[in-house]
């Protein structure tokens, strides 16, 4: 089992497939323009296997696809098909524009869990905030992953003075739906902007809701990264990632793989560990990743203390 030097057990690794994306969300990929990427500079879809394939030797059971959006990439479905090989759940996150067209690929790989992003339920907003007029068919998409029983979460990134009166609307979204709507404290990463007084804070969401809803707390499970909630007479719950206001590291289990092979022991690691590069020259990557964990700090990167934070943009390093 892979732990840091806090005693922290790792056993879950999200894999970033690419850094494209159809929609271009301002907390992700703000004002950012991508150039197309030369085929070498991303894992290939055996690269991403066998790399993968080291850290399930290493005691990874999880792992869970992001992007960008995962489902751009045009060897996704071979991708799937690989890992499922391995023994390990499969999970994705995405935006669902694409999803359905996959749905038959992800059973057929054991997922299960699906996270969207969904920041808003009002067109104009959405509009606003993503550049696309799409919220009508991700919507819709929604819904028929809930028809073919996958397990939803729908990541709502709250932000003050953009889309905080739209909380109240998405947690009635639990009611007749049997999903966890997460509202996600805006975070910052390069180039987005980000500043404390446009973080809309667990207490101001739970108080939000509370203003409408009956909610109670619902017990944690040991790695949860949000806090959640019931709400008399739904479906489905709320969670809150309160990843600025109130910090849950002591928790981690988590390990990140960049779509160019980099090891990320944390969402706000300054540092990473090229792995690609060391696995195209032949050479052993398993002590790179013990090492790149050792060097984890306890909380968020370690780079909070200093008011100054040093890391690529959100769409850079996987969602």
């Amino acid at each position: 089992m892979l732990k840091d030097r806090f005693g922290r057990k790792h056993n879950y690794l999200r894999i970033s497939v690419t850094n494209l994306c159809n929609l271009k969300c301002v907390y992700c990929m703000p004002d950012e323009i991508l150039s197309g990427r030369a085929e070498n500079k991303y894992m290939s879809v055996s690269e991403i296997y066998e790399i993968a394939k080291v850290f399930t030797d290493l005691g990874i059971n999880k792992i869970r696809i992001t992007g960008g959006e995962p489902f751009v990439r045009k060897e996704i479905a071979a991708i799937f098909t690989k890992l499922s090989d391995l023994p390990v759940t499969l999970a994705v996150s995405t935006n669902a524009l694409l999803i359905d067209r996959y749905t038959e690929l992800l059973k057929n790989c054991g997922v299960k869990n699906i996270n969207v992003s969904l920041d808003t339920l009002n067109p104009e907003e959405f509009s606003s905030i993503t550049k696309s007029n799409t919220l009508e068919k991700i919507f819709s998409n929604i819904i028929l992953l809930l028809e073919n029983d996958f397990r939803v979460k729908i990541n709502f990134v709250v932000m003050k003075g953009i889309n905080e009166n739209a909380v109240i609307e998405a947690a009635g979204l639990t009611k007749n739906f049997g999903v966890e709507v997460r509202f996600i404290e805006y975070m910052p990463f390069k180039g987005n902007k980000w500043s404390a007084g446009k973080v809309y804070s667990h207490d101001e969401i739970l108080e939000n809701i509370r203003s409408k809803y009956n909610i109670y707390k619902i017990p944690d499970e040991p790695n949860d990264t949000s806090k959640k909630y019931g709400i008399n007479g739904h479906a489905g719950n709320i969670g809150i990632i309160s990843t600025i206001t109130k910090p849950f590291c002591g928790g981690c289990n988590r390990l990140r793989l960049t779509a160019d092979g980099k090891l990320k022991n944390c969402l706000f690691s300054k540092g990473e560990t090229d792995l690609l590069s060391a696995y195209r020259k032949g050479e052993e990557i398993k002590q790179l990743i013990i090492s790149g964990l050792s060097e984890k700090e306890f909380e968020r990167g370690g780079q909070f203390e200093s008011g100054k934070i040093e890391n690529r943009s959100m769409v850079n390093i996987g969602g």
